[in-house]
């Protein structure tokens, strides 16, 4: 008996010439949630649509992109319309896109970005808090799965740009339910050690739910208490994280991460040699002043004539001395006159004076008080009588009060 043979494309072809001839599936609208979204070069654009028991491959090709009223992204909600075939090379069928329409936030999206709010409105993604990078580190931490081509580009990259950096490679799980307690056990860990300058977070691209570890609260948290600052490294350009936004700095891919990292040995080299350039000639043109600054000195007249200038200055000494002794004099002759015209007033208060003039001054002998009123003695006193030349003791034989101020007015 007979055998009929076919080959995988012949199989592959008839399938999908009895998807073409089902006017059901010729235009069907698709109701589902976008995931593993991604836009080719060329302007297609590629992703799978699911819903909670299943998924189908979709693809949109660039000229049924223009009528299209949003941009696509993981975790929406979307109703598609389109003809659903099979692609021969992948013997996988898929939903030929010719209209998109959203139909809400997919849950996993809506997730996302409710922590996000939650988060940015507890300050962790605050610019503040967000540490600078070493410029020179001496050895990094990459953490990330250790069999995925994420690690192998940054050890590519950091080798190639700088020899001398050391590389510690902290393997952990990047997707499944298992990941963020492993990833942030990670960051405490490489937190512990001392030797550690910066740490790379990363893994390769993939879809919401592939990167979903990376927007988990316990990353997050694991993230912002890191003393050490962190390089998220997460997926593709196109993909933002929960991680990105709290990390110190954001590369768009693992390899930028690397760049970011570490500092080009070649650039050192070249920079180096322009800083010795630069200070060379610095020197040089401050050595040429000073040079300059010398000459100009030893030809001034100072140095040329330092005879002439001491004999300008003796000069200018002595007439210094001269209005000084001038003006010392002047000073000296006016205390002179004030001090005589001060000795003439002072003379004329003088008890002295008083006496010369023909009165007398009484004191109590034994107490030497001066008495200024009658009241002030008694008969049998003893009194000492001060004269212009002399003094008198006496006694009080008699006492005679008399007015004589009245009397003289």
């Amino acid at each position: 008996m007979s055998r009929l043979v076919f080959s995988v494309h012949q199989i592959n072809e008839y399938v999908r010439s009895l998807l073409n001839r089902d006017p059901i599936l010729q235009e069907v609208w698709v109701r589902g949630e976008i995931s593993n979204l991604k836009i080719h070069t060329s302007g297609h654009v590629y992703f799978t649509l699911k819903d909670e028991n299943g998924r189908i491959r979709c693809v949109l090709f660039r000229q049924n992109t223009r009528n299209l009223q949003f941009l696509p992204a993981d975790g929406l909600k979307v109703l598609v319309k389109g003809q659903i075939s099979l692609y021969c090379r992948d013997g996988q069928y898929q939903i030929y896109v010719m209209e998109m329409e959203r139909d809400g936030i997919g849950d996993l999206y809506e997730a996302f970005e409710a922590l996000k709010r939650r988060l940015k409105e507890e300050g962790l993604f605050d610019p503040a808090h967000k540490k600078a990078i070493p410029s020179f580190p001496k050895k990094i931490a990459v953490i990330t799965s250790p069999i995925g081509a994420a690690v192998r580009d940054i050890i590519k990259v950091v080798h190639r740009r700088c020899p001398c950096v050391d590389i510690l490679v902290v393997p952990v799980l990047v997707q499944g339910p298992a990941a963020p307690q492993q990833i942030e056990a990670a960051i405490d860990y490489v937190n512990t050690r001392s030797d550690i300058d910066t740490i790379i977070l990363g893994r390769g691209g993939g879809s919401l739910e592939e990167l979903w570890a990376f927007n988990e609260e316990i990353v997050a948290r694991a993230i912002w208490r890191s003393r050490i600052p962190i390089i998220s490294a997460v997926g593709h350009e196109t993909d933002f994280t929960i991680a990105d936004f709290v990390a110190d700095l954001r590369a768009p891919t693992p390899s930028a991460a690397g760049e970011l990292a570490v500092p080009m040995l070649e650039h050192i080299d070249k920079m180096l040699s322009i800083l010795n350039r630069r200070m060379t000639e610095a020197m040089g043109n401050i050595l040429n002043n000073k040079r300059q600054r010398v000459e100009y000195i030893r030809r001034s007249y100072v140095f040329k004539y330092p005879e002439r200038m001491m004999q300008q200055r003796r000069q200018l000494l002595d007439q210094i001395h001269t209005r000084l002794c001038t003006s010392y004099a002047g000073l000296i002759e006016g205390k002179r006159q004030l001090l005589s015209k001060m000795a003439i007033s002072l003379d004329a208060l003088s008890p002295l004076a008083v006496l010369g003039r023909g009165y007398a001054l009484v004191t109590h002998k034994p107490s030497q008080k001066v008495v200024t009123s009658i009241e002030l003695l008694k008969e049998g006193h003893e009194i000492r009588v001060y004269l212009r030349d002399g003094s008198a003791d006496c006694k009080v034989q008699k006492i005679k009060k008399e007015n004589w101020l009245n009397e003289s007015t």
